[in-house]
């Protein structure tokens, strides 16, 4: 039987969406659904302290990345003691998640189990869907991966939605310094029926400014940064809303500024991308295609 170390926490949820929960047997600190994942040892934990703002984070992420320093610690001898077959870890991005560079090294003096490194690379929706297959098949079970692949796009194509005319969103992925949603979420607002104005599908996140926000003057605002939930996503706001011209923005004078859970959704390449585009649908046309409301994931921003 297979032992799975998953340093990535959509990797975490893809391993259980292919039915091989029982199988792991450790997880990254970052690893926190389904919830039961975290009785599991953590192999990992953040070099930079992760409570302070936007700027302070951004400022520590990108020091760490002039000096070549890895912003993760890797538990090597925790991951030596549950003597994996399999670790799970990406390199789509050094500062969402621990990286393949990290890993590799970490086991680079070697273990006993010789664990198979498997690396996500997820830009786009096809790209995600390509990690699942990675996945199923280092694991021996192919077949299973395409059948859940092919049940999670079923799902997208039910939820495909939209009318006229269709409203223009900037999703932001960071609020200061201010970042567009980049990779799969160009994506899921064209099928939720939107017209998305930054970002571009299948590339990295792009850096943006305040002047291109006030100028594109969007229709809908959707506030989603990495790795925060929806509480912390409001305490930051100030960034945004101590901004002159804030008040002016189209979005904000007809109450369509929306936060939501960038952590659980919008930045989690996994299964519950297909969530991300439920909440998405809601949000743009007050549609529910489910049997429940995301309504935890997200909510209008009261206005300020």
């Amino acid at each position: 039987m297979p032992r799975i170390v998953s340093l990535i926490a959509s990797a975490t949820e893809i391993v259980d969406a292919l039915g091989q929960f029982d199988n792991l047997v450790g997880r990254s600190h970052e690893c926190d659904y389904p919830e039961r994942v975290l009785g599991l040892p953590v192999c990992t934990r953040p070099r930079i302290p992760v409570d302070g703002s936007s700027r302070e984070i951004d400022r520590l992420v990108k020091e760490a990345a002039r000096t070549s320093v890895s912003i993760y610690d890797v538990f090597e001898d925790m991951i030596e003691r549950l003597e994996p077959t399999h670790i799970v870890t990406q390199i789509q991005c050094e500062v969402c998640a621990v990286s393949l560079r990290d890993v590799e090294r970490a086991i680079a003096r070697g273990m006993k189990s010789r664990p198979q490194i498997v690396s996500l690379q997820p830009n786009s929706l096809a790209d995600i869907w390509d990690d699942f297959r990675r996945v199923a098949y280092a694991l021996g079970m192919p077949e299973r991966g395409e059948e859940v692949v092919s049940a999670l796009e079923a799902r997208i194509g039910a939820l495909a939605s939209g009318g006229e005319p269709r409203p223009r969103v900037a999703c932001i992925e960071w609020i200061e310094p201010l970042m567009a949603a980049g990779n799969w979420t160009p994506e899921l607002i064209s099928l939720a029926g939107g017209i998305n104005l930054f970002g571009e599908a299948g590339k990295h996140s792009p850096w943006m400014t305040w002047e291109q926000l006030e100028a594109a003057d969007p229709d809908v605002i959707v506030i989603a940064p990495c790795g925060f939930d929806l509480e912390r996503t409001g305490q930051e706001m100030y960034w945004l809303t101590d901004r002159p011209g804030w008040r002016g923005l189209r979005a904000v004078r007809t109450g369509r500024v929306y936060l939501a859970d960038g952590n659980q959704y919008f930045n989690r390449p996994g299964p519950r991308v297909v969530e991300t585009l439920e909440i998405l649908t809601e949000i743009l046309w007050g549609e529910c295609r489910h049997d429940h409301r995301c309504s935890e994931a997200w909510r209008v921003m009261m206005s300020m």
